[in-house]
């Protein structure tokens, strides 16, 4: 065995050998896979093989589409037998919600290049002709996709790899991996030791064992899962045309034809059982292309309505049945990306669907390691998504849940129960009394809206109940005063005498001079793109206050400690947990304040963009004038366990002036009206400043900092796409993310995000277009659930433009 390579892929399925494929087709072909035993032998050999385009998440819809794309082509590529049946797939629909969903869905498609096409009862039935469709109102049908053979396609991926010069050495167990002084990797085996500049983790089910060697864990739960298969079916025998793969929520289960057979997988909807639980989920290192025992008790209500529906199955009987592990993470996307606290330590792992997305993940990630950056937004695959909260019970219960829901539509404004009130501030008691209605960040418990009538929320794709209620929040905002808490903030101590020095190189925009002094700044990768954004306090000469959202927690506090350079006297601290933070915000907010603390609060001693250490009811409090919706106000910060002192001070200060309770919806609402971008949506490691309108936080005479002059650059070359804020005359639907803007049918751009501005009365949102559409006044076209909107590029923020209430 080689004792050197420049990558080391630990783990011989679909998502490492996927992975080894791109990075030897990006010019890494000094890449190495190890497996324990042979290619496949994990959840790749057993599984069934489905590779749907189906999907409504925009960046795994490419994924996926990748995958669907190559997959056809990659026997003639390799020579490898692959097997692809591109039979296409039909889901149905049984609720006008998902018949809605279909439609998002095809407007994905015409983004991302798939067909998708709602079909009425007629059409499927000319499709498959034995299928009963009771209960069905339409189905979404996708004509490029289809099932592969999963244990061929790996090989030929592997072939492939092979040919363009990557290596495979199977059959030798990893026992250890270590980091050298150097920063290099130590991979150790059974067959000696291997040092690397990369090592990537896509150990499958034994991802998390892997993990724990470099000192660290991730979020993975191995799920069994159960198909079947069928006895020859005659009709099946009489007939050349393959039917689609069904996708089905009244049995939870999928159902296609497999040669001459039929095929039936389960997703119970109840009492659905993890792998190796006498090993807390773990398997036997000498395990091997292992199987488990099906639960027919539990799997045959499922079964028996998979049987309605395919009556021509039903006196057959059962040839093979398979039940496996499936990894599932807690919010069902694969872990992709960085190891958390590491450098040069990867994850390509926890792919439910994995041969759908084997592919997509490794061209994706390659080019991530390669490149230092994606095509594609990375930021909902990053395994830094979960923080230290997540594994083991938390993701076991969501696995569960994910697992049982695969079938079951989750609609906008859905929350689930699963592992919830792992992370919660002192406040979180005394504000569900008041009629929180909470939402979930990275953990966190935050404020969504406020029930103040006892109404719940009615989920779904169009304006519902809780519209007026936000809106009431948005008024109170807008007129009086309200307050949030918003403690899921990141949050981050800089200090040292090379604390400016860090930030400065790590930084795109300049930071504040003067103590007290608030600076927004971006994070850029080599190539320009935005790796994050945060908010920069300088407290004192050698100490910096940084927030950044709840999200971002482990990835920029990640970027800030690998940024600090060999001698250099800075120390970052996370300080998340230690701190409380109230949004208190309104034209009413500094009368509110001003009788709560001695400090001067005019504008004249307390100046917009800044903050002051000032005593709050007695309790010390870092007050930071900001705010994220548009109005007067501040952030007040505080030890976690003065929260809610401070909050009930603040409360009955705040009476007489109508002080209310708001949440992140409408948050969301009040920004859109000012135009304000977020991490994730409008600002992602797919675009520069330039493309995304940064460029007043673009500082290039600053110094040398990470990023610039690839940004400059890319000023001086042009953009290809370009950020606008655009009205929408919309119905009851809004923008959310994800939607095509088309001109004349022609996708011209991608929505990011969007919204109702309940105080304009304006439906709004953010789209990244072709250049030449950009223009203030251009006018396009906005697919939401299968109707065209006009939207209409705006100059300016719809609220308060120049800033004015903002400087109070």
């Amino acid at each position: 065995m080689q004792s050197q390579a420049r990558v080391v892929v630990i783990g011989g399925g679909i998502m490492g050998v996927g992975l080894l494929y791109h990075l030897a087709e990006e010019g890494w072909s000094d890449s190495l896979l190890i497996e324990k035993g042979e290619l496949t032998s994990g959840s790749t050999w057993h599984a069934a093989g489905q590779c749907p385009s189906f999907i409504a998440d925009y960046n795994m819809a490419k994924i996926h589409d990748y995958g669907n794309r190559l997959y056809p082509k990659l026997e003639e590529l390799t020579g490898q037998y692959v097997s692809w049946h591109g039979c296409g797939g039909v889901r149905f629909a049984l609720k006008p919600a998902e018949v809605e969903w279909f439609h998002h869905v095809a407007s994905v498609g015409k983004l991302v290049g798939f067909h998708c096409e709602i079909i009425d009862r007629e059409k499927i039935k000319q499709l498959n002709p034995f299928v009963n469709m009771e209960g069905v109102l339409a189905g979404a049908w996708t004509t490029e996709d289809g099932h592969v053979d999963p244990a061929g396609c790996c090989n030929a991926l592997a072939k492939g790899a092979r040919n363009m010069g990557a290596s495979i050495e199977v059959r030798n167990r990893v026992l250890h991996v270590k980091q050298r002084p150097s920063g290099e990797w130590e991979v150790i085996t059974e067959k000696g030791s291997v040092i690397c500049e990369m090592v990537v983790n896509a150990a499958g089910c034994y991802a998390r064992q892997i993990s724990q060697m470099v000192g660290t864990d991730i979020p993975i739960t191995n799920m069994k899962h159960t198909y079947i298969v069928t006895d020859t079916v005659p009709e099946f025998t009489q007939r050349e045309t393959e039917m689609p793969v069904m996708r089905d929520p009244y049995p939870s289960a999928y159902y296609r034809q497999e040669q001459k057979s039929g095929l039936i997988g389960i997703y119970e909807t109840v009492n659905s059982q993890e792998c190796w639980t006498h090993r807390d989920g773990w398997p036997e290192w000498e395990a091997e292309n292992e199987l488990f025992d099906a639960d027919f008790d539990n799997l045959a209500p499922f079964i028996e309505r998979t049987m309605e529906r395919m009556p021509i199955w039903q006196e057959l009987g059962i040839k093979r049945v398979v039940c496996g592990a499936i990894p599932h993470t807690p919010d069902a996307n694969p872990l992709l990306g960085p190891a958390h606290g590491l450098r040069n330590f990867w994850h390509c792992n926890g792919a439910s669907i994995g041969i759908a997305s084997g592919a997509g993940c490794g061209k994706y990630l390659a080019q991530w390691m390669v490149y230092g950056d994606a095509e594609i937004n990375m930021a909902g695959l990053d395994p830094r998504r979960f923080g230290r909260y997540a594994p083991g019970d938390y993701t076991k219960a969501k696995s569960h849940q994910d697992y049982e829901h695969m079938y079951a539509l989750h609609l906008p404004g859905e929350e689930r129960p699963a592992s919830r009130n792992k992370r919660v501030t002192p406040l979180f008691d005394r504000l569900a009394a008041l009629g929180c209605v909470y939402t979930e960040a990275n953990g966190w418990e935050r404020p969504k809206w406020f029930s103040l009538d006892g109404r719940e929320e009615e989920p779904g794709f169009r304006h519902n109940n809780t519209f007026e209620v936000v809106a009431d929040e948005c008024k109170a905002v807008r007129e009086r005063v309200g307050v949030l808490d918003l403690s899921s903030f990141a949050k981050f101590e800089v200090k040292g005498p090379d604390a400016e020095t860090l930030l400065n190189r790590v930084c795109a925009n300049r930071l504040p001079k003067k103590d007290g002094g608030i600076s927004l700044v971006h994070y850029l990768s080599a190539a320009g793109r935005i790796a994050g954004e945060s908010t920069v306090t300088r407290i004192a000469p050698h100490h910096y206050y940084i927030l950044s959202g709840a999200a971002a927690e482990d990835r920029d506090f990640d970027w800030l400690c690998q940024g600090v350079q060999e001698k250099e006297r800075v120390d970052v601290t996370n300080v998340t947990d230690a701190w409380g933070v109230l949004v208190l915000s309104g034209p009413k907010s500094r009368a509110t304040l001003a009788k709560l603390t001695d400090a001067d609060l005019t504008n004249a001693s307390f100046r917009w963009l800044t903050c002051q250490q000032i005593e709050v009811a007695g309790i010390l409090v870092r007050a930071l004038r900001v705010s994220y919706v548009g109005e007067l106000g501040w952030e007040l910060h505080c030890s976690m366990p003065d929260l809610l002192r401070l909050y009930d001070a603040v409360w009955a200060a705040g009476e007489e002036f109508g002080l209310a309770n708001f949440g992140v919806y409408a948050v969301n609402s009040l920004r859109m009206e000012k135009a304000y971008k977020g991490w994730g949506a409008e600002l992602t490691n797919e675009i520069t400043m330039i493309e995304a309108g940064l460029e007043r936080f673009f500082d290039p005479s600053k110094g040398d900092f990470t990023g610039k002059d690839a940004t400059l650059r890319v000023k001086q070359n042009g953009v290809a796409t370009k950020l606008v804020y655009v009205g929408v005359e919309a119905g009851d639907a809004d923008v959310h993310g994800g939607e095509p803007a088309l001109i004349k049918g022609r996708a011209i751009g991608v929505t990011t995000s969007g919204g109702y501005g309940h105080y304009t009365k304006r439906s709004l949102g953010f789209v990244y277009v072709e250049p030449e559409f950009a223009a203030p006044g251009s006018q396009f076209e906005i697919d939401l659930l299968g109707k065209a909107y006009r939207a209409t590029v705006l100059a300016e923020a719809v609220w308060d433009p120049s800033n004015e209430r903002l400087r109070g």
